[in-house]
């Protein structure tokens, strides 16, 4: 499912539009409450002078797929390992371990990237994934192994406790905090000193912003919050402490973003770091379970010669 209104940049993809789900656009919302007390017309008129902007009917779709008559068919088995390598932040310190370990697959590089880069290991299909997106995929079998982040694997376990996910080598490389950050003004140097301050004000419900919503409920729980709300962020995070949030759940390195946004980290939740994920259980054979074997045993070359 993807958000296009152009078959033709679809088609670029090596992608073909079935069905719309649905035609959106950029909307304008506001707080319910606020609309009822404050005389918002200045702000609301101008907005409705601007009028609506043009639909893209770009978007060409195939007639109806006729339905099948006939029973059932089985999928072959497939002879091919499938491997997820991630884009992002974490593209440059992957590339970095591959070369250590002595992979090299042509289209994947320091900073450059196509989707399916050519892997040059018989056997052996690559595939550029966002690093959240790899556990998921490795869970169900799409994805046999996959070089990620500890924090995508964790949240992806805080909601699935079940899957069978696993992390098979920690590579040590784009490391981080993550941490619980509030704002530096609170009177406050650790998470016990903040629940002090905050029942001392009588806050009743606190407010916990996060890019990854699993973890900062986990997080929420094992570290025994009264009663908390969780708001779901993507992007630059900073600014929701201390005007709509109590707390961040925020990745840092060196903390100098943290401290130049007025802000201070009372808790570590854990460290991440790039790792290498696998299914617990997957019945790999013949070529298969050999090209995993052969990446496993060079990536974990890689890891004992990593830098953070």
């Amino acid at each position: 499912i993807v958000a296009e209104s152009d078959d033709g940049f679809l088609a670029e993809h090596g992608l073909a539009p079935l069905f719309t789900l649905l035609d959106n656009s950029a909307w304008v919302i506001g707080n319910a409450s606020a609309l009822a007390k404050k005389d918002l017309r200045s702000v609301l008129d101008a907005l409705l002078r601007s009028g609506r902007g043009a639909r893209d009917g770009s978007l060409r779709l195939p007639p109806p797929i006729a339905a099948r008559s006939n029973g059932r068919t089985t999928e072959a088995p497939r002879e091919i390992l499938r491997m997820a390598v991630p884009d992002g932040h974490q593209q440059r310190h992957v590339y970095e371990a591959l070369e250590v370990a002595g992979l090299s697959f042509d289209g994947y590089g320091e900073k450059t990237t196509v989707r399916r880069p050519q892997s040059g290991i018989d056997g052996l299909a690559v595939k550029v994934v966002r690093p959240q997106d790899m556990p998921q995929l490795v869970a169900t079998g799409d994805i046999d192994i996959a070089v990620t982040g500890r924090d995508c694997l964790n949240e992806h376990l805080y909601q699935f406790p079940s899957s069978p996910a696993y992390e098979i080598i920690d590579l040590q490389r784009a490391q981080y905090n993550l941490s619980a950050v509030v704002d530096a003004g609170l009177p406050a140097d650790d998470l016990a000193g903040a629940f002090k301050h905050w029942r001392a004000e009588g806050r009743e419900v606190l407010t916990i912003a996060a890019e990854y919503p699993a973890t900062a409920d986990h997080y929420a729980r094992s570290r025994h919050f009264w009663r908390y709300q969780v708001i779901p962020i993507a992007g630059a995070s900073e600014g929701f402490v201390p005007e709509d949030a109590d707390l961040l759940i925020e990745g840092t390195e060196t903390g100098r973003t943290i401290a130049e946004n007025n802000l201070k980290v009372i808790d570590l939740l854990y460290r991440s770091t790039s790792c290498v994920i696998a299914r617990r259980g997957a019945a790999l054979s013949g070529g298969r379970k050999k090209v995993f074997e052969h990446l496993r045993g060079a990536l974990e070359k890689a890891s004992g010669s990593s830098r953070p």
